[in-house]
């Protein structure tokens, strides 16, 4: 983790007040690379970058081909052109040699500038260095708002944490403010809320609500809660890789189309830190930024998303789709893309201290609260896995505890050879979690040894759950027929089920037992559980839907 020294040796930090650089220290990721590796990828999403050690060259890509264009060399920043004008990187930034850098991405920067003004005054002065003409320096000057809120709430609050995953994943930028620490609540401008009355929001417009449930957050900055219509020609339930793929396709073949999410779109996937294997990302992407730019596409394609509204019931025969709070939509399809939930563990204390430390999954903005902390993880897949290598840029340590022997046959060759390039990552075989312990907050964990039988008690600062997931469909009808673990059976295992009752045509293959009602992605029973085969069995669902409603059609006749 870096600590105030190193930040005061990068040009741009010299000479803060002792609250800023301790802010900078508790927000900044500290990120190890090796030679060959990138700080920043030409293209990439805005993100500001310090060098600590080492050097990093600037390379252009020209005509297919790499050349450097320049360097950096410690105490010096990249990314500043990107951050000031909201822009993607106009260069690549990578490794020449071992090095270290503090990483923002550009919200967390934003958030800091505001924070400290003159941090932003120097960064925006390096970006005019390198932007020739007027317009350069209007695009400078007028750069995006910081942020869109703050929240205000203590540390181990569930409900805090809770907002700020909510506003973490439906991508509102936010500042998050701790009552207890006095340089925050200097930043709370007026009196703090009564004691009972946080997490408290404020808008950028000084609007404040405490407390707020997701609906009443969502409405307040603007995101869509209801439906626009009553009529729909495919509703999509959920808006994780597999509803937001529904969806664009949906949009852009014509449908009228709808995705209702219950928390944020993105899904599962939307929480992971890093996806790696996923085609035409050759650096990886985050699940917040692929979940973002399918948002903006959805969108843009003329998709309605509804968040903060879940699905009572879904008539069968109708196909009529009932939505929390009375709301019916009627539609000529549906789509099942509903996902999984991470499947729980029975462990003393556990139940008392979620959300105080303990966290089954983990969202990015989950890393800053643990610096300077040593955290475990329980699970061996690849969301562990990118977990692991996340966290490891913000906490002291990272230890995966895992019953197995080996992490081989549960997660890929590319991230147990990335775990072995980070020191502070360590992994537990054999290791199994039987209590946890704290008053206010985790504080330290019980771990048994299974092959010697001994338990010994760690000191703990978070505790992130990644077990596996079981699917959410126990409130679909009857009619819908689920396997025994409650996936949803489609297409040949529905026939082989006996649960087709068309005698004149097959199921296609992504339809369920009810003749127009699909379902794709986690959900669906399939042994490929992987963000790009629920993109494309969303895009294949929309096919489908285009196949029945033309069969629909023909069957009414003229």
């Amino acid at each position: 983790m870096v600590t105030p020294d190193e930040v005061r040796r990068i040009t741009i930090f010299q000479g803060l007040d002792d609250a800023t650089v301790e802010s900078i220290c508790r927000t900044a990721a500290d990120v190890a690379l090796q030679p060959g590796e990138y700080a920043l990828h030409e293209g990439g999403e805005p993100a500001l970058v310090a060098l600590l050690e080492g050097r990093i060259d600037a390379v252009k890509l020209v005509e297919d081909r790499e050349r450097v264009v320049g360097e950096r060399v410690p105490g010096e920043v990249m990314g500043e052109v990107s951050v000031s004008l909201g822009i993607a990187h106009p260069a690549a930034f990578r490794a020449s040699e071992a090095s270290r850098i503090l990483r923002f991405e550009g919200g967390e920067y934003h958030a800091l500038a505001v924070y400290s003004p003159e941090i932003r005054e120097r960064v925006d002065g390096l970006a005019r260095h390198r932007v020739s003409g007027p317009r350069g320096l209007q695009a400078v000057t007028s750069s995006p708002k910081a942020y869109q809120a703050i929240v205000l709430g203590d540390r181990w609050d569930p409900a805090c944490a809770d907002l700020r995953r909510f506003l973490s994943r439906n991508q509102i930028r936010f500042r998050w403010l701790q009552p207890d620490v006095p340089e925050d609540a200097e930043q709370w401008w007026g009196d703090l809320p009564a004691a009972g009355d946080y997490p408290a929001l404020r808008m950028v417009d000084g609007k404040t609500v405490v407390r707020p449930r997701p609906r009443r957050a969502a409405e307040l900055l603007g995101l869509a809660t209801e439906p626009e219509f009553a009529e729909y020609d495919t509703v999509i339930v959920g808006a994780g890789p597999a509803g937001l793929a529904a969806a664009v396709y949906g949009a852009s073949e014509g449908l009228r189309t709808i995705a209702i999410e219950h928390e944020a779109p993105g899904g599962q996937a939307g929480t992971s830190s890093r996806i790696e294997n996923y085609l035409g990302f050759p650096s990886g992407v985050s699940g917040g930024e692929l979940s973002a730019r399918a948002l903006k596409q959805a969108h843009r394609l003329g998709a309605e998303i509804v968040v903060t509204r879940s699905i009572a019931k879904i008539d069968a025969p109708s196909r009529h789709v009932h939505l929390d709070g009375g709301d019916v939509l009627r539609t000529r399809s549906v789509i099942l893309a509903c996902g999984v939930s991470w499947r729980r563990l029975e462990v003393d204390g556990f139940d008392r201290l979620a959300g105080k430390g303990i966290s089954y999954g983990a969202s990015r903005s989950e890393a800053p609260n643990t610096h300077g902390l040593d955290v475990h993880i329980i699970g061996a897949g690849n969301s562990a896995g990118q977990a692991a290598m996340f966290f490891s840029t913000h906490a002291r340590s990272v230890t995966i505890l895992y019953r197995g022997a080996t992490l081989e046959k549960s997660m890929s060759r590319y991230l147990i050879d990335q775990l072995a390039t980070r020191p502070n990552i360590g992994v537990r075989f054999r290791a199994e979690v039987t209590g946890a312990h704290g008053e206010t907050a985790l504080e330290a964990i019980d771990v048994r040894d299974s092959g010697t039988g001994e338990t010994a008690r760690l000191e703990s600062g978070g505790l992130f759950i990644f077990i596996g997931a079981d699917a959410e469909t126990g409130w679909l009808p009857p009619e819908i027929a689920l396997n025994d673990r409650g996936y949803v059976l489609t297409g040949p295992d529905v026939r082989g089920a006996g649960r087709w009752a068309d005698p004149e045509r097959d199921p296609y293959l992504l339809e369920t037992s009810v003749p127009g009602v699909f379902a794709c992605g986690d959900v669906r029973f399939s042994p490929v559980k992987r963000v790009a085969a629920a993109v494309g069995e969303g895009s294949m669902a929309i096919a489908f839907v285009h196949q029945y409603l033309r069969d629909a059609e023909r069957r009414a006749g003229p």
